[in-house]
């Protein structure tokens, strides 16, 4: 019964061990073909395997709240070698004008705290790249911030988002390319590479005082966690092997030949 016991726990630290693994980093698989910006529903999101993270209220900064509606976001990601789209799906129970929702990037080597890259503790602050979405835009803000009440929108809007409701659950679609020319500002993804990414999400419902439950440092956030654009399959290793087999197949070939040429004479 111990033996069954024992078996049975590492059996669930192994699955737990799994889906903590998976639900620390989101990782975008290169596809052919266009990226399905445009249709948080389409079929092609399939390909994208679900990374799941918490939320929870922010508490950094005074204007806060002490609950939120969302509790964990779905991330999936697709890019095609030049483009990247990212989907946040998660679920809220209303469809509301101020809706919203954000992803929020590194820029740069030097590293920033979550919130806004706010100073704090041992880390210098700033610069964050954060793309902006809320349903009663219906498009998305390519935004910077380095600290609390320095955030503004860029010059060069990049980014562009699409949002779906349906049946209590939200998904967001939001997309750029891999690359911009405003390496000060934007945040670079470059296939291959982990980079650091955090999650942001207000409930636009508005409460019985007729004030909008979750807006502007009332919301729901997430740590950093991490972000990979896989990279194209390398199919050299397979390569270099047929090659190794080819010469290894003609080297016998010869060996072969010039042992019955011996046995003949």
């Amino acid at each position: 019964m111990t033996i069954i016991g024992g078996g049975l726990l590492g059996l669930m630290l192994m699955a737990t061990a799994a889906v903590a693994q998976e639900s620390v980093a989101v990782r975008a698989n290169m596809v052919k073909g266009n990226l399905p910006v445009d249709d948080p529903t389409a079929a092609a999101w399939t390909q994208a395997p679900a990374s799941e993270f918490p939320m929870s209220p922010q508490v950094h900064w005074k204007e806060r709240i002490q609950a939120v509606t969302v509790n964990s976001v779905k991330v999936r990601s697709l890019h095609d070698g030049t483009n990247i789209a990212i989907m946040l799906e998660y679920e809220d129970p209303t469809q509301d004008p101020d809706d919203a929702a954000a992803l929020e990037f590194m820029v740069g080597d030097k590293k920033a705290h979550f919130a806004h890259g706010q100073p704090m503790l041992q880390v210098e602050g700033g610069p964050v790249n954060i793309w902006y979405w809320k349903n009663k835009d219906g498009k998305a803000v390519d935004m910077t911030a380095k600290g609390f009440g320095t955030l503004r929108p860029q010059a060069d809007q990049d980014v562009k988002a699409k949002g779906v409701y349906d049946n209590g659950k939200w998904r967001v679609v939001f997309s750029r390319a891999l690359t911009t020319g405003n390496v000060e500002e934007d945040t670079q993804i470059k296939p291959g590479e982990f980079i650091n990414i955090a999650f942001a999400v207000w409930d636009g419902i508005k409460t019985e005082s007729g004030e909008v439950k979750e807006k502007g440092s009332q919301k729901a956030v997430s740590s950093w966690w991490y972000f990979r654009a896989e990279p194209p399959a390398d199919y050299s290793a397979y390569l270099y092997a047929l090659m190794a087999m080819g010469i290894a197949a003609a080297f016998q070939f010869v060996l072969i030949r010039k042992l019955k040429k011996g046995a003949s004479a």
